[in-house]
Order: structure tokens, then sequence, then C-alpha cells
């Protein structure tokens, strides 16, 4: 038999940079190429005159500039000579090793049946670094080599083996396939066409197989964007994401084309957020357009399966087979964001660590600095070469660790406590939530609220993020209000935890211990319980409570020696403080005195040399108080314009709210039924941690803090909320959860810092006992003391049968009103569901309608069958007094036309029903509201890209020369 006969095919175009290496290499075979063919498309450099000095001027064709890879292989081919058997693909940046061509014929002598044979593909110029062993893809579109990123050649992966496709850079391809199966498609221009080719292949009943005893190393020009050309112009990641829409849709089964096309659809819009998250805002419009650009066009993918059409022989199993496993990307996707929660929950710990060994390479010799890198250095690889045992498993260390032991035991007992939360805690002091949770979203999309006779105020934004909760929570409203206040504590538990270990390094390098850490997190953990907030159904410091650690340590980051990690910082407190602020609005001028406070302390207490660099934080700063009030503007801006001040300082949750004394504040409580003297313990605690003398400076700035928070404490209990039915004093619960914090934070500063530079044994117990006993004694109140109010059911005054009726139109109206003709009359309007979470806010602040006013006026004096008549234009159905009932006042109604006695249910209630033809009640929202939405929705994308971690970009031409 003899030999086959091989063309060797080099595609150049502006390659000099890797042309002679790529050629010595070919020259250099073991096994020479019978013929050597170059095509250039179009070059501006010295490629062609490399290849002619070489291969000689007939065996070089010029192609014009823009010629696309397949183009030019469908060339290259049919000016083969008919005897040439097999073509051996090369690209300009692929240098083959001298064995390659070789290694690959050897392949064919012992698999006949195979078609392509690929190569084993190293990175160049690091020469040991894996690419590619064969590819495949995923259900996404994303190419599967099945390597780990940056795998080094260890012979892990030199087993022989059929794959979907092989890199065209080093492809042996059988001419006899390549020309039945058209070759390369001309539809992708530089990426995919080689997946897609092999995709093609084995539907078509030939064979693709990898030998990776030949290796081939490739430069990725395209792909890491070393040379542009016109086909890829300086969109490198829109074309690779367009071929690899185009070959899913277009090799795709008949039967699987829509579930393909949906699939990819919501993945791309996926992968789109998930790059605005990165910050890499270039790649995912990229990612958008590739998309749009096939979804617009629908016609080239049917021409381009017609064709397919014709080449199949039903072979698809094969294809199912060699395909990537369809729970890939969702294995992909859980690493992806276990990878993207590890680095956002260590992000403060490494800013402290960096913070620390910046201040300390300031002021450390060379000696030092030397010692420090190599102290570091092997501690770094002492970490990295440590390996699990048996002995030393994570099941083992967790069953021989006190502290996780006790932690567990703590947070099963705090859940227990937290179990009136489960179920639907609405109905009682806290309004209930509706039963779907997309009646949220409908809420605050609403310009007109049909609530009493209507109003265009705005739903607060904290539904926004119940709506959100409510969509990944099975069960609708009531369950997402359920998980909301059941997670608060072990969430504020996780954040205290953060929060306190770097606290911990940044007063001493070794950190604090973990039992300190411990006693400290699970303490503010019971806070949301002690302080009376839960048990009160005060939802908006609930959440705030479990939201406030993670703002502080994000706001470390204001601290980073980097100045671009400091404005991510900056983007992302603003992101954390406005969802604090969503729930309790006081938040963001107490933020703003924060701010100030903390400026004025840098001032006054800082050298001279460093203030400048301390206050370089203070624009990141401004950052994050100004984000709140760039996505808040439809809240902010409805309030503004209907006059409603009070509406920026009411709290989400229980309305109206108790009034806490300055003890009861400074005792960590906001209701009476907290727990008394868990707060002033702490407090005990702080005014001892002045006491060392290595914690005094930032304890003292700590009470420095406290102080502030209570002299703007007292200037606000001076102020008034005057709503429109009552006054009400300004909510200070924050600052009862604002002090507990601080406190919290001295007292675990001056506990570690005495433990880590003392050896006394009394001292240490001492320190061991409280941070033990502090959570303790909160936990078995919590769980068998704690007062819980939340399903105290308060006395209703509307018949029930009138309640079921009303929920069938918000044309069915209950009009309740009190009062008598000596003291005067009020009233309120019950429509559909009643008042649910979310809208009793609305409700206080909606003024009321001077219509329905007069209309009542008339009703309680002389009522008339016209009065029946504008009740029932007005959508009332019912009048119900509740007791006590004005006699002369029921005697009229009694008497009126177009009114019927109705039953109360109860003797001292009276109810009428109008008995007149109702008309339904209809508004429209203000003009600028969509505006201000869609201005708000912009600004959350521009916020979360630019709180998002970065990634770093794409080797540069810099690193590939090294």
């Amino acid at each position: 038999m003899s030999p086959p006969i091989v063309a060797a095919v080099v595609v150049t175009h502006n390659g000099e940079r890797w042309l002679s290496a790529v050629i010595d290499g070919l020259l250099e075979q073991t096994y020479p190429a019978d013929l050597l063919h170059a095509i250039d498309t179009g070059s501006r450099d010295s490629s062609v005159d490399i290849t002619r000095r070489v291969f000689g001027p007939n065996c070089v064709t010029t192609l014009p500039s823009g010629t696309s890879f397949p183009q030019a292989m469908a060339y290259a081919v049919a000016s083969l000579p008919p005897e040439v058997d097999w073509v051996w693909v090369l690209h300009d940046d692929s240098r083959p090793a001298p064995e390659a061509l070789e290694k690959l014929l050897a392949r064919v002598e012992l698999d006949p049946e195979a078609d392509f044979i690929g190569a084993k593909l190293r990175e160049w110029p690091s020469l040991r670094r894996l690419l590619e062993v064969g590819v495949t893809m995923s259900g996404t579109g994303r190419r599967e080599t099945g390597l780990e990123r940056g795998e080094y050649d260890q012979g892990q992966h030199d087993e022989a083996r059929e794959v979907l496709a092989v890199q065209s850079a080093g492809m042996l391809a059988r001419r006899s396939a390549l020309d039945a199966l058209g070759g390369f498609d001309p539809a992708l221009p530089i990426f995919g066409n080689d997946i897609d080719l092999g995709w093609r292949a084995a539907a078509a009943g030939y064979r693709t197989v990898v030998e990776p005893a030949a290796v081939v190393f490739h430069a990725e020009a395209a792909h890491r964007g070393l040379r542009r050309t016109p086909l890829t112009g300086r969109h490198t990641h829109y074309a690779e994401r367009r071929a690899a829409l185009f070959t899913m849709l277009v090799n795709a089964r008949p039967g699987t084309l829509p579930f393909v096309a949906v699939r990819l659809g919501f993945g791309s819009l996926l992968r789109v957020l998930g790059l605005l998250m990165t910050r890499r805002v270039g790649q995912a419009l990229d990612e958008l357009a590739a998309l749009l650009a096939f979804y617009a066009h629908p016609r080239q993918i049917h021409q381009a399966r017609a064709m397919r059409r014709e080449l199949y022989q039903g072979d698809r199993d094969r294809v199912r087979r060699l395909l990537a496993p369809w729970w890939l990307p969702y294995r992909q996707g859980l690493d992806q964001l276990r990878d993207a929660l590890g680095a956002a929950t260590r992000q403060a710990q490494d800013v402290a660590e960096r913070r620390r060994l910046a201040r300390a390479e300031a002021n450390a010799t060379p000696a030092s600095r030397r010692a420090a890198v190599i102290e570091a250095a092997a501690s770094q690889a002492a970490e990295d070469d440590e390996v699990p045992t048996e002995e030393t498993g994570l099941v083992v260390r967790y069953f021989t660790s006190p502290a996780a032991i006790g932690i567990t035991l703590f947070t099963l007992g705090m859940l227990f406590a937290l179990w009136p939360a489960w179920g639907n805690p609405g109905g009682g002091w806290l309004p209930p939530a509706p039963a779907e949770g997309r009646s949220w979203w409908q809420s605050y999309l609403a310009g007109w609220h049909p609530l009493e006779q209507g109003t265009t105020l705005s739903a607060p934004p904290y539904v926004v993020l119940l709506s959100a909760l409510a969509v990944i929570t099975p069960g609708g409203g009531p369950a997402a209000l359920s998980w909301l206040l059941f997670a608060a504590a072990p969430v504020g538990m996780w954040g205290a935890w953060r929060l306190l270990r770097v606290v911990g390094r940044l007063a001493d390098p070794r950190g604090f211990p973990t039992w300190l850490i411990a006693g400290g997190a699970g303490a503010y953990a019971l806070l949301p319980i002690t302080s009376g907030a839960f048990g009160s159904g005060r939802l908006g410091l609930v959440v705030a409570a479990a939201v406030l650690p993670w703002f502080a340590h994000a706001a470390l980051g204001f601290a980073d020696p980097e100045p671009d990690r400091r404005w991510r910082a900056g983007w992302r407190t603003g992101l954390l403080l406005t969802v604090v602020v969503c729930f309790v609005p006081s938040t963001w001028p107490l933020a703003v005195v924060g701010t100030a406070i903390v400026v004025v302390l840098v001032l006054a207490l800082m050298p001279a040399g460093r203030r400048r660099v301390e206050l370089g934080t203070l624009g990141p700063a401004l950052v994050s108080l100004a984000v709140p009030v760039g996505l808040l503007i439809p809240w902010w801006l409805s309030l503004l314009t209907h006059g409603s001040w009070a509406g920026l300082l009411l709290d989400a949750g229980r309305l109206p709210t108790t009034t806490p004394s300055g003890l009861m504040l400074l005792d960590g409580r906001v209701n009476p039924i907290g727990l008394t003297g868990f707060g002033l313990a702490l407090a005990v605690l702080a005014v001892l941690a002045l006491v060392p003398r290595a914690t005094r400076l930032p304890v003292a700035m700590i009470w420095a803090m406290a102080a502030g928070l209570a002299l703007v404490t007292g200037l606000w209990s001076l102020v008034r909320l005057r709503l429109p039915f009552e006054v009400v004093p300004s909510p200070v619960g924050l600052i009862a959860l604002l002090w507990f914090a601080l406190f919290l934070v001295a007292a675990t500063l001056a506990g570690g810092t005495v433990v880590r530079s003392t050896s006394h044994r009394t001292v240490r117990l001492a320190v061991i006992a409280v941070a033990v006993a502090l959570p303790a004694v909160g936990l078995g109140w919590a769980s068998s003391v704690a007062d819980n109010q939340l399903h105290d059911e308060p006395r209703g005054d509307i018949p029930v049968y009138m309640i079921q009726n009303s929920q069938l139109g918000i044309e069915r109206g209950v009009l309740v009103v009190r009062g008598s003709v000596a003291e005067g009359f009020t009233w309120t309007v019950r429509r559909d569901d009643g008042l649910r979470l979310g809208e009793q806010e609305i409700a206080r602040l909606q003024e009321p309608d001077a219509h329905l006013d007069s209309l009542v006026a008339e009703l309680v004096r002389t009522p008339s069958e016209e009065t029946a008549k504008a009740l029932a234009a007005q959508g009332l159905q019912y009048v119900v007094m509740p007791a006590p009932v004005d006699g002369r006042v029921s005697a009229r109604l009694d008497a009126a036309s177009g009114l019927t006695p109705a039953s109360a249910e109860t003797r001292d209630t009276r109810a009428w029903l109008v008995d007149e033809p109702l008309s339904t009640i209809s508004g429209k929202g203000p003009l600028w509201r969509p505006w201000a939405l869609g201005i708000s929705a912009v600004l959350l994308l521009v916020v979360l890209v630019m709180a998002g971690p970065s990634r770093r970009a794409s080797v540069t031409e810099g690193e590939i020369d090294e």
C-alpha cells in the first residue's frame, strides 16, 4: 500500500512575528509533507515574502484582504492536485512539534476510519500550558475543552479518543471528507468553524479523533486580540459569541430547536448581566449584539439548516454522545457564583491585610521588608501544600472544634426563637403580605393606587426588594415575608462575624480568637429579638439590623490603598445603604451626619501628614451617599410633589410606632417588650474598653460617634411628623441598633486586645465568660420569655361578610365612620383585600378626599337619596359605624332613602347597605413617573456594574512576547 500524500496548507494574515517559527517547524518534521502551500489573505507585512522565499512563488497564493479562513481553505483545497489524500491545516501562529505530522499519520494507520485527526495544542510561547485536547460544546454554546484554566501538560490527557471536533490549527483532514462536507462554513469567518465542521462530520457519519502524541504550539492571536483583522475588528467577543450561537442553532435537532433558541436567549441575557456585574461592559454589549443579530435575521439560520439536512445521514446519537453533559453549564454557573461570593466575602479582610502591610512597609527597613516577604511566601506555601487527610478532614475538624459546635447549637436555638415568623406573620401588628408576590411589583410600578378614593402617591421602594424575594421563594408574598424575618438574624450574625474578624485583623495581625468573634456575632444576631423590633412587627428595623454589618464591612473598603478598590467600595456601600434606606429612610440623613462626624474626627485626630491620605476616601463616601438618592428617585419625587415630607422618615412595618425613652435606646430597645439590660451590659463593657491603652484611641473614636448619635437623637426627638390624620414623633429606633453595634465593636476590640496581650489566666477567663454569657443569656430570653405580637389581631370593626364582599372588586368599598355629633367624625375606606404590607405608608400619607369629606358630613347630618347615589358613585357599597354609635345619626341613616340597614354581626356596631348602582373608581399616574422609573433602572444597572468585581483583561501583547 502506497503511503498517503499529504499537503500542508498554511493560512497567513499579518503573521510575520510567528511565521518564521511556523515554517521552521514545518521544515523540521520527521515525516515531511509532500506539498507545501500558503494562502495569504491580504497581509500588509512581510508574510508573503517569507512564505515565497521558503515555499517558492508557485506555492503561495495571495487573496484580497477580508477573505475569511473558510474561503481561503476552500481555495487552497480546490487548487491541490487530485492525488492529494490528506490536508494538514496550519495557522500562521501555530508551530508544530517535529514529530507532529508523523504522529498524526500514525493515528491514521491505527484508526483507518478516522477522517479528521487533531493535535494536542499547547500555549505558545509558554510551551507547557494546555489549550485543547479535542473540543466540544455545552448547551449554552460555550466551547468546552475539559481542561482547567492554566493546566500544565503532564501527560494526563495523552489518550487518543473520539471527540466532537478538533482545532483547525494542526488538523489533519481527509480530503474526500472535507470535500463531501463542503469544507469550513463561510458563515463562520474566523471563530467556531472547527466545531461546526466537527459537528457536521459526526452527524454525517465521519469520525473525528484527537492524537495527543502530536503537539502543536498555538499563540491564539485572534482570540487574545493580538491581531486585528477586518473580520474581527475590535469586537472579538462579539465574533466568538456569534459563532457559538450560529453553531448551536444551525446544528440543533429539529425537535429541540425551539428549546435551544429559548435557552440561548435567556442564557445570553444572564451572561449579559454577569458581564455587567463584573464591569465588562464592552463584552456585555457584544453578547447582546450577537444575540440580536440572529434573532433579527432568522432566514440565515433557516438556510444553513436546509444545507445541513442534505448532508446528514441521521446519526445524531453520535453527536449527542460527543456533546458536553447537560449539567455542565449549571455546575460552572455554581462554581462562578461560589467564586464571586468568596471574592466578595474576602474583600474587607483583604483590604485590612493590604492596608496593614502598606503601613508596615512604609515604616520598615529593607532587611525587614525582605524578611517579611520570605515569611509571607513560606506561610502561603505551607497553606498551599497542606492537604486535608482523613484525620484532619472537614467532618473531623468540625466535631473537634468547640467553637463550631457552639455556633451550630446557638444558630439552632436562634432559629427556634424566630419560629413565630414562619407561615404568615402578617395580619396583626404587621400588615399582611399579599397572596402573590407580583402584587408588590405591580404596586411599585403603578402610578395610581385604589386606596381610599385613589391616590397617585408611589409605593415605598422596599416592595421591590420584597417582590424580588418572592420570585425565588415558593409560596408567594407570605412565604417571602416569613423568609425575610426568619433569615434576618442568621444573616446579621454572618455579617457581624465577618466584620468583627476584620476588626480583629486591623487591631492585631493575628486576628482575634474565634470564640470571641463568635460571641460578639451571636450577641448581635439576637438584636432584632432583644430590641423588640421582631416581636412588634418593626420590619424595617429587623432588615436594617441584618444589613448594617454588611454595610460597615463594605465601608471598610474606603481605607483601601488602591483608588480603584476605594471607588468600588463606594458603589458597594451605596448599594447596601440603599437597601437599608428602603426599609428605614431615616438611615440616609444619619449616614450624612455620620460621614461628617468621621471627617471631623480625621481632621482632629490624625497627624497632618496622613490627613490627605485619609481624606482620599471622601470621594467614594460621597458616592455612597449619592447612590440612594439616584436609585430612589420615583419614591422621593412622589413624596415631594405631594408635600408628604414625613414619608422620608417613616420606617417600614408597624405603624404607628412607639416612642422609646433615652434609657431604652441606650439599652438597645425600640419597644418595651425587648430584653431589659442587654444593651446596658454592652454599654458598660464599652466603657471598660477605654482602659486598655492599645485600644483607647479607636474606642474613643467609637464613643465620639456614639456621642454624636446622642446629640442627633436629642435634636431628632424634637421633630414631629405631621401626617394627614395625626402628628407622630420622628422614628428613632435605628439609633438603638447603631448604639448597640458601636458598643459591641468597642467591647470586642478591648476583649481581643486583652486576650492577645496578657497571659494572666484570670483575665482571660473573665473575657471568655463575658463572651459566652452575653449571647447565652440573650438566647435563653429569646427562646422562652420574648413577647411576640405579630399574630395579635387587632379588634376588627367591619363584618366578615363585608370584607369578603369587598374583595370582589374595588367598587365594593366599605365606608367606616367613627365619632359623634359632639366630637366630630372621621372616616376610612376599605377596598379590595384591605391594606397590605407596602400600602400602609401610602394610606397614612394620603391627603383626605375633600369631596368625600363633604359627603360624609352630609351623610351624618341630612342623609338623602342623593347622598346614597353619591356614595354609590364613589364606589361605596356599605356604611359602617363602629361602637359607640351616636343614636341621632343612626336614626337618620335608618330613615334615609337609598340606605338599607344591614347586619353588623355585633350588638353595638351599626351598618347600612347603599341600595344604588355602584360605579368603579379609576385614575392615572403622573406623567413623570415612567421616566423616573426608567432613570432609576438605568442607574441601578450602572451601580451594579460599578460595584461588581473587576475581572482581569485578556493577556496583552507584551505578555505574549514575554
